[in-house]
């Protein structure tokens, strides 16, 4: 059985019936984790087995896990500092920062490889213009130059881990100050200027072999009256065609305000399909999941399967080894002092 396009998320540490019938739905190709469906390592370790098992190839096992604010499994891992801290370090020293950047990205990747993760919805891409509350510190710097280079770093980490990246919020959220969670954020900027600014460090990170993105949910007024998620022209023109990407398109989460402006749970699938997402997250909302997955009619894309299969763990990483290798220990000590140095504000 092939993966299918709709990620879902579960309700607690373990798979209840009902979700076990919901994931081998045919539609069903992975599972988001949150906080919620954490106890232990040991225990999320066993989940993720639970969720592989049920499929072959086995569905992807996703998180949010990029550090500061938004980090799902805290007590067994390591707290990462927000991406901010290396932008800061990066206008002082831009070698130490990349080499900060890509250990940080190794110990993530690592950490989340060991229980058998496949991968985390990171790094952030977006740009820092100090008017966005939801990226805020979670965006590297203000300059696209400076996110790009941290980004790579990063990413590059990850790699190492055996984890492939996936850059969001295409093709730039900060600047916006509107939450797409709870609100339907409008950039009215021109296509050039965002272009020529926000889309640089995804067509920098594209070049350098990123395996998913992540569209925002903001309507670029200038450009299309749909949010980037659903707009063919951001997705197929721009990001397929101009910046040649080749990996996974992966929605926002579709039960957001910002994604209601395109109609029910199944107008808002097959629009994001439509566009060009491979993908679709569906989180928080199981009767929403529950109607999708009864009324999305899908044609079979044999490349978005490609795509996908891609995303799988690149290699074991057994964690008991792990927490006695010396250069997990030396990541975790970094991370401590630059968690402790706090974010701080950039100079804008």
């Amino acid at each position: 059985m092939s993966l299918g396009p709709i990620m879902l998320d579960l309700a607690g540490p373990e798979i209840s019936e009902e979700e076990h019938e919901m994931l081998l739905h045919p539609l069903v190709g992975g599972v988001i984790l949150f906080t919620r469906n954490y106890e232990s390592p040991e225990q999320l370790q066993q989940l993720v087995a639970d969720i592989h098992r049920l499929r072959d190839p086995h569905l992807l096992v996703a998180v949010d896990h990029e550090g500061g604010r938004v980090q799902r499994f805290r007590h067994g891992f390591t707290e990462l500092p927000p991406a901010r801290v290396f932008g800061k370090i990066f206008n002082d020293d831009k070698k130490r920062a990349k080499h900060l950047a890509e250990t940080c990205g190794w110990l993530m990747a690592a950490e989340l490889r060991a229980v058998g993760i496949d991968f985390s919805f990171s790094p952030v891409l977006d740009l820092d213009f100090g008017v966005s509350k939801v990226i805020g510190d979670r965006a590297f710097h203000h300059n696209p130059e400076a996110v790009g280079e941290l980004a790579i770093s990063w990413m590059l980490g990850m790699r190492r881990a055996g984890m492939v990246a996936t850059g969001k919020h295409f093709p730039g959220h900060g600047a916006v100050v509107p939450d797409s969670h709870i609100d339907m954020p409008v950039d009215e900027r021109s296509f050039e200027d965002i272009y020529a600014a926000d889309v640089k460090p995804f067509g920098r990170l594209v070049r350098a072999g990123l395996g998913g993105i992540m569209p925002a949910h903001v309507i670029y007024a200038a450009v299309d009256n749909r949010p980037a998620c659903f707009s063919l022209y951001w997705l197929k023109v721009v990001l397929r065609e101009r910046l040649g990407f080749q990996g996974v398109i992966f929605s926002d989460d579709l039960t957001m305000q910002g994604a209601h402006v395109m109609g029910d749970i199944v107008e808002r699938g097959r629009a994001a399909l439509e566009a060009g997402c491979d993908m679709l997250l569906v989180c928080n909302h199981p009767d929403e999941s529950m109607r999708l997955l009864d009324n999305l009619d899908v044609q079979d894309d044999p490349v978005s399967h490609v795509r996908l299969a891609r995303l799988h763990e690149r290699h074991n990483i057994d964690r008991e080894s792990l927490l006695q290798d010396p250069a997990w220990r030396q990541a975790v000590a970094m991370a401590d002092e630059l968690r402790g140095q706090g974010t701080g504000e950039l100079e804008l």
